[in-house]
């Protein structure tokens, strides 16, 4: 194939991925809204066959064209991306299902409003770093997702402190907890979109540490 109809196709598969990602951060806007929105989301499902049609796509011109350099890197970034793009709409989706198993009060005595929007800012930046092949951009997810890192650290700290209470509900807590690491999670696939951006630009590889409960449960005995 032709090198202009190799970038034109790469040009193509990049616009999908960003609409599709449109989808994703919108699917991410209604996890913590009124309940008609929610319900909208859960319909929509996790977007998979979109997903699974750009996957396809993506190999299928793997296997026919056998890219080398700079393309094959651009095609592979497109793939591991679009993956990201599909467990942070599943997290979506398992937000909404929890959200029903808590009351308002405890959305907001948590914070998870404020948490789930700055998440989002990492989805769109994410993505605008690969539209820009911005690696600088890229790297500033890292700082953000520190802070997402502390507040859920936080919320684990003060939901397990309050579940001592005899009168706690120990369900709603338990509820919550989820909804914290499921936006937690949602930052951590934002930072391997970065770090995918990275690559694609630098070719520099960045493995990210995520933090495990075991982590978590460490950092509260030592307070």
């Amino acid at each position: 194939m032709p090198d202009r109809q190799i970038h034109e196709l790469i040009n193509e598969l990049s616009c999908i991925l960003v609409r599709y990602s449109e989808k994703v951060v919108q699917q991410l806007l209604h996890a913590l809204h009124n309940t008609e929105a929610q319900h909208e989301a859960l319909q929509q499902g996790s977007y998979g066959n979109e997903s699974t049609n750009l996957e396809e796509r993506c190999l299928t011109y793997l296997a026919l064209q056998q890219p080398v350099a700079k393309d094959l890197r651009a095609i592979v970034t497109i793939i591991k991306i679009n993956d990201e793009l599909h467990h942070i709409s599943d997290l979506s989706r398992n937000i909404i299902k929890r959200m029903k198993e808590i009351q308002p009060e405890m959305v907001e005595h948590f914070g998870f409003e404020n948490m789930a929007m700055n998440a989002k800012e990492m989805v769109i930046k994410a993505i605008d770093s690969f539209v820009e092949k911005d690696d600088s951009l890229a790297r500033k997810l890292h700082e953000m997702d520190d802070a997402i890192d502390t507040t859920h650290r936080n919320i684990f700290n003060t939901a397990t402190a309050m579940m001592k209470n005899p009168d706690a509900d120990i369900d709603q807590l338990i509820a919550s907890l989820s909804i914290s690491r499921y936006i937690e999670r949602m930052a951590d696939h934002a930072v391997s979109i970065a770090n995918e951006v990275i690559f694609l630009v630098t070719g520099e590889m960045i493995r990210h540490a995520e933090w495990s409960y075991e982590e978590l449960l460490k950092s509260r005995n030592n307070q």
